[in-house]
């Protein structure tokens, strides 16, 4: 009975005890923080040396990063760079004339550049011989200029020999300057020479490199009694080897009037197209082989005919091409 009492008592206790517990309020909330009077020096101070920690940066020797660093002024504007530039040289400073073996110019003489000097070159474009079915001739055509980058004397020469004599020939004296990278202007006089009679010519054209690699000579020229006539030449390099090169070329020629004297007509004169094959035993000095075909037009055709030669034959060549 006793024991009945006792138990009894015990879990009127335990109950009474749950009752209380579970009336009993949760941890109260944290009281609102005013994050704005906080003094976050502390603790950004210690995120810099954190981030900096991470970057390497505190093995570079910044320390942490902190408000109580200096700030450096980069106002570039209120540096004094007087010092930086001309004033007088540092006791420990080299001798620009150390390592001139005593050479210097003088005040007078003041260095040029490349393009302030005057250069020259010869270029021999062709030396060959022609031969065709029934003939063989001596072919010449070369080029030389003196000057500057920008303006440049030009001689340009041409002509056809034929068993010692000079059968037709053609010389340009023209001054040349430069318009872009690869392209020249042209003005000056052509003269023809050789067993006709003599003309002279204004000339006019431009001369340069082409996209696509292709050389490019165009030149109109006006002479005398209303004469006119035009010249374009093109060529090309394809560089089957560093040594061998195949050289395609095409030059084609037209006048306005028809000039009896000269045998030639107007219009499309005559055109040669052919392909060369040099081989450079240095850069200044190739041989070649090459053919060919020329073929004459219009009125100038007729003057051949009637001569008794043929308007179109195909040309077998060989010659040297070299240039210093």
């Amino acid at each position: 009975m006793m024991n009945s009492k006792y138990i009894f008592i015990a879990a009127a206790t335990v109950f009474w005890m749950s009752s209380a517990w579970a009336q009993e309020p949760a941890t109260p909330a944290m009281p609102e923080m005013d994050h704005s009077q906080m003094d976050h020096s502390d603790v950004q101070g210690r995120t810099s040396v954190a981030e900096d920690r991470m970057s390497g940066a505190t093995k570079m020797g910044h320390g942490p990063v902190s408000e109580s660093t200096p700030q450096v002024d980069h106002d570039m504007g209120s540096m004094d760079h007087g010092s930086m530039q001309g004033g007088s040289p540092p006791p420990d400073a080299r001798d620009p004339h150390a390592y001139s073996g005593g050479y210097t110019l003088p005040p007078d003489r003041p260095l040029r550049m490349a393009d302030e000097h005057n250069f020259g070159s010869l270029m021999i474009d062709r030396l060959e011989r022609v031969r065709t079915r029934d003939n063989s001739s001596t072919v010449y055509d070369l080029q030389a200029w003196y000057g500057r980058t920008y303006d440049r004397v030009v001689l340009k020469a041409e002509g056809d020999v034929d068993d010692g004599k000079l059968q037709d020939a053609h010389t340009q004296m023209l001054w040349g300057h430069a318009i872009s990278a690869y392209w020249d202007t042209q003005l000056g006089v052509r003269h023809d020479s050789g067993e006709e009679p003599s003309r002279t010519w204004l000339a006019f054209g431009v001369q340069g490199l082409a996209p696509y690699w292709f050389e490019m000579d165009i030149t109109g020229y006006v002479g005398e009694h209303g004469r006119t006539a035009l010249s374009i030449e093109a060529e090309y390099e394809l560089l089957l080897t560093q040594k061998l090169i195949l050289q395609p070329r095409v030059e084609a020629n037209f006048f306005g009037k028809r000039d009896a004297e000269r045998e030639t007509g107007s219009g499309l004169s005559d055109l040669a197209a052919g392909v060369r094959l040099r081989y450079e035993i240095r850069r200044e000095l190739a041989p070649y082989i090459g053919i060919e075909r020329s073929s004459k037009f219009g009125g100038t055709a007729d003057f051949v005919r009637a001569e008794g030669k043929q308007a179109k034959e195909t040309r077998v060549v060989a010659g040297l091409r070299f240039w210093f």
